[in-house]
C-alpha cells in the first residue's frame, strides 16, 4: 500500500516533468559549417600566431569545445562519417576520387533523419558523396541543394568525379535543384549568401538544418587579392593565399552571425565549426604541436576543431573526452527529437554527445577509433596495413611505414616517442581491435570495382544545358 507522502510524489511527478520539459529549450535550428583542407592549428584561438580569426573565435569562446574531437584523414571519408554515423568505410567511401567518393546508397543520411523530424533541409557548398544522379543530395535527404561537383570547383576526374569544365572560384557555377546557375562573386561568399537567403526563407516556419561546406581554403589558391593582401609580407605567398582564403571564411562566419541576431533566431539555432581533416597549407607556420597532417593517419591527420554553439541550450565548456566525426549524427538526431528506426540504430556506431554538451564532467566510456587513409591503387585489393591508426583515450597505435608504434598521448600528444616495446599488452589489445574492425568492414567494401560512366555527370549536364535553354544568372 502506498503512504500519503508516496501518493504525493505521484501526484507531483507529471507536474515536476511538464515544468521541467518547459525548461528545456525546443528543438534548435541547426547549422553545421565545415570547412576544406583548414586544419586544427589554423585557427587564432587554438594559439596561430599570425592568423586571425576573430568570428570562429567567437564560436570557440562563446561555444562547447570538443577538445579531443577527430575526423578522417581525408574530406569525402569525413563528410561521409559525419552525414551517416558510421566510417566512412562501412559506407564504402575509400578514396575522394574513382568511384570510391560515392557513399552507399544504402545508408541513411543525418538530412533523412532531421526531415523526419520536421525539418527542412539545405545543403551550400561542396558535396562530394557521388557526382551521379542517384547518389546526389536531393535524393538524400536534403531539400535545397546548392553545390558544385567533385571534391573542388573545376576539378574532374576519370568516371563520375568532375565538376563543370572550366568552373572557377571566382563567378561558379553552381548545381541549384537540379539546373545549373551562374554566380556572381567569390565561391565561399556565394555558398554563405545563399545559405542566408535560404534562411531567412524558412526561418519561423519549420527548424531547418543548414549545412555549409565551402570548399575552401582546398587548393588551387584562388583567392580575392584584398584577402591574400592581408597577409602579404607576413607569410611566403602561397601561405598568404591560403590564410587570406580562411580570413575570408571567417568574415563569412560573421556575417552569418550576424543574420542570425538580426532575425531573432540567433539563441535558437546552433551553430557547429569543424574542419573535415588535418592541415595543409598553414602546416609549416603553426600545426599546434600536432605531427601529420591531411592524409596521414597522425594526430595531425585526424584532429579537428569542434565547436557548438546555442545560447539557449548549451553553456561555454571544454569536453575533454574522445570524440569523433561520427557521434554528430546521433547527438543532432537525439536534439531534433527524432526516433531511430531500426536501419537508423543498426547503422549509427557513434554516440550522442547530449550528455557531455550539458555537462562536460558526464560519464564516457573509454573507446576505441580507428583512421584509415585509403586511397590504394584502383583496382588493387584493400590494404588492411596501409596508412592507420587506432586509438583510445590515451594511447594511439600508428601504422605509417611498416610497423606500428604506440604513443603515449598524456604526455607525448606530438607522438614523438614510441612506447610500443614498453607495453606489449597495450599494442596486443588494440591491433586485436583493429583486427575485428577490419574484419566487419571488409564486406562494406562496395566502390572497390566499380565502373564509372564515360563522362562526368556534372559535365554532361553542364554541356546539355548550355547548348539547350543555356546558364541563367542566380536571382
Amino acid at each position: 500500500m502506498r503512504t500519503i507522502p508516496h501518493l504525493l510524489t505521484a501526484l507531483l511527478l507529471p507536474i515536476a516533468t511538464l515544468h521541467a520539459a518547459a525548461n528545456q529549450p525546443a528543438k534548435p535550428n541547426i547549422i553545421v559549417i565545415l570547412t576544406d583542407d583548414q586544419g586544427y592549428g589554423d585557427l587564432s584561438c587554438h594559439g596561430n600566431p599570425i592568423l586571425k580569426t576573430p568570428n570562429i573565435d567567437r564560436l570557440h569562446d562563446e561555444g562547447v569545445r570538443l577538445t579531443e574531437f577527430h575526423v578522417s584523414p581525408t574530406c569525402a571519408p569525413t563528410r561521409s562519417a559525419l552525414l551517416s554515423g558510421r566510417h566512412e568505410f562501412k559506407n564504402g567511401v575509400t578514396h575522394t576520387i574513382l568511384e570510391r567518393e560515392r557513399m552507399s546508397l544504402k545508408t541513411t543520411t543525418l538530412a533523412q533523419v532531421l526531415k523526419s523530424a520536421g525539418y527542412t533541409t539545405g545543403v551550400f557548398g561542396k558535396w562530394h558523396l557521388g557526382d551521379e544522379d542517384a547518389y546526389q543530395p536531393d535524393r538524400r535527404g536534403f531539400d535545397e541543394v546548392f553545390i558544385h561537383g567533385a571534391g573542388g570547383i573545376g576539378q574532374s576526374y576519370p568516371g563520375s568525379c568532375g565538376d563543370a569544365p572550366g568552373n572557377s572560384y571566382f563567378n561558379p557555377a553552381i548545381k541549384h535543384n537540379g539546373s545549373f546557375v551562374k554566380t556572381t562573386g567569390y565561391c565561399t561568399d556565394v555558398f554563405f549568401g545563399q545559405a542566408m537567403k535560404w534562411i531567412q526563407s524558412v526561418k519561423g516556419k519549420q527548424p531547418f538544418f543548414a549545412y555549409i561546406t565551402p570548399n575552401a581554403p582546398h587548393g588551387p589558391l584562388q583567392v580575392r587579392p584584398e584577402d591574400q593582401q592581408r597577409y602579404a609580407g607576413k607569410v611566403k605567398p602561397n601561405e598568404a593565399k591560403f590564410f587570406g582564403m580562411i580570413a575570408n571564411i571567417d568574415d563569412n562566419v560573421g556575417r552569418l552571425l550576424d543574420q542570425l541576431k538580426t532575425l531573432g533566431i540567433e539563441n535558437d539555432t546552433l551553430v557547429i565549426f569543424m574542419n573535415d581533416n588535418g592541415g595543409t597549407g598553414g602546416v609549416g607556420i603553426f600545426n599546434a604541436g600536432l605531427h601529420g597532417s591531411k592524409g596521414t593517419p597522425w594526430q595531425g591527420g585526424t584532429r579537428s576543431a569542434s565547436f557548438w554553439r546555442w545560447p539557449a541550450g548549451l553553456k561555454p565548456a571544454d569536453v575533454k573526452p574522445l570524440t569523433a566525426h561520427i557521434d554528430v549524427f546521433p547527438t543532432l538526431a537525439e536534439l531534433a527529437g527524432t526516433k531511430p528506426d531500426d536501419q537508423v540504430k543498426w547503422q549509427v556506431e557513434g554516440r550522442s554527445l547530449v550528455p557531455l554538451l550539458r555537462n562536460p564532467d558526464a560519464a564516457w566510456a573509454d573507446r576505441t577509433l580507428v583512421s584509415h587513409v585509403g586511397r590504394w591503387a584502383k583496382g588493387a585489393p584493400p590494404v588492411k596495413l596501409g596508412a592507420c591508426s587506432i586509438r583510445n583515450q590515451r594511447y594511439s597505435l600508428v601504422r605509417n611505414g611498416g610497423k606500428w608504434s604506440l604513443f603515449d598521448l598524456t604526455c607525448d600528444p606530438g607522438e614523438k616517442n614510441d612506447v610500443a616495446a614498453d607495453h606489449a599488452d597495450i599494442v596486443a589489445r588494440l591491433t586485436a581491435a583493429y583486427d575485428k574492425w577490419w574484419d566487419e568492414t571488409l564486406p562494406c567494401l562496395e566502390n572497390e570495382d566499380a565502373a564509372g560512366p564515360a563522362v562526368n555527370p556534372f559535365k554532361e549536364q553542364y554541356q546539355k544545358q548550355l547548348a539547350g535553354p543555356g546558364i541563367p544568372l542566380l536571382n
